[in-house]
């Protein structure tokens, strides 16, 4: 699939952003005035940006509000609700906290599943797809609230909770990526079946459809190089997973939690990319791909 910049950005911000609104909805840290400011403002920030930069693959912006019409069956409405409501609920909350110095527990737990769940109707966006053998396992939902919860954590600043989990977190990654592989190589799913013709022999492509390219190709066959694929891996590992651990052990400081943070960031945003460019719709066997 083709990895679109805004929805890299989508899925990268809004998930820090959320897993942090997250952990101020939990008490983390336990924060109040303008300090509190400062946490909410950068939560609802990430989580805000990453929605609004979501907009921008779309045909229509403008259209974008028609989105929470269609809950009963659109993972993408479920998500538009979900987000709403924690940006909601957790607005109150923030005031309460920022200006009357008033801590509701009760709204912020609310708010913070609201949060974890408008993650997880983001990853269902893809998962539910059976036509990417990639996106159609158990990996996204998961990933997606793991990053979101160890990201939060990150910028929350609770580092003793954060440095196991970001261990667990790599051991994760590289589990789905081994049974990624797996599950996309085990695919029944090849040209004599999209064809319907396997019955009468072997099938192959005799020509490609056209000589030009189209939306199909240029969207649902993204080509990335296996080689180029392994090193964008152990990349987003080392971002997302080791330099932040390195930098979590040593005796703290304000800097390396910040360079943590961005280094974190940096790292999702390369697995998201790879998390496009390696799904393959099944439409591309049409094309040879």
């Amino acid at each position: 699939m083709h990895p679109a910049p805004s929805i890299i950005l989508f899925s990268s911000l809004s998930g820090l952003g959320f897993g942090l609104l997250t952990m101020l909805g939990l008490g983390f840290p336990d924060v109040s005035g303008w300090v509190a400011f400062v946490f909410f403002a950068l939560g609802f920030a990430l989580a805000g940006g990453g929605l609004i930069s979501a907009t921008f693959h779309l045909g229509h912006p403008e259209r974008a509000l028609k989105s929470f019409t269609q809950w009963r069956s659109s993972w993408l409405s479920r998500e538009a609700w979900a987000a709403a409501g924690a940006m909601a609920v957790l607005g109150v909350y923030a005031i309460l906290i920022i200006f009357f110095d008033n801590r509701v527990p009760v709204l912020g737990w609310i708010g913070a599943a609201l949060s974890l769940l408008t993650v997880f109707t983001t990853s269902m966006i893809y998962t539910q797809l059976k036509t990417v053998p990639r996106w159609n396992h158990w990996s996204p939902p998961v990933l997606f609230m793991a990053y979101a919860i160890v990201g939060g954590l990150l910028l929350a600043g609770q580092v003793g909770v954060a440095t196991p989990l970001l261990v667990a977190l790599g051991v994760l990654q590289v589990v789905a990526w081994v049974d990624q592989e797996k599950k996309e190589a085990a695919s029944d799913t090849t040209l004599a079946t999209a064809t319907g013709l396997g019955n009468i022999g072997s099938v192959r492509a005799f020509e490609a459809p056209h000589t030009g390219g189209n939306y199909l190709t240029h969207e649902m066959a993204f080509r990335v190089g296996r080689k180029h694929a392994q090193s964008l891996k152990i990349i987003s590992l080392i971002f997302a997973v080791v330099l932040p651990f390195v930098l979590l052990i040593l005796p703290f400081h304000h800097l390396f939690a910040a360079v943590a943070v961005l280094s974190h960031l940096a790292g999702v945003a390369a697995q998201r990319w790879l998390f496009f460019a390696e799904a393959k719709h099944v439409v591309s066997l049409y094309y040879g791909r």
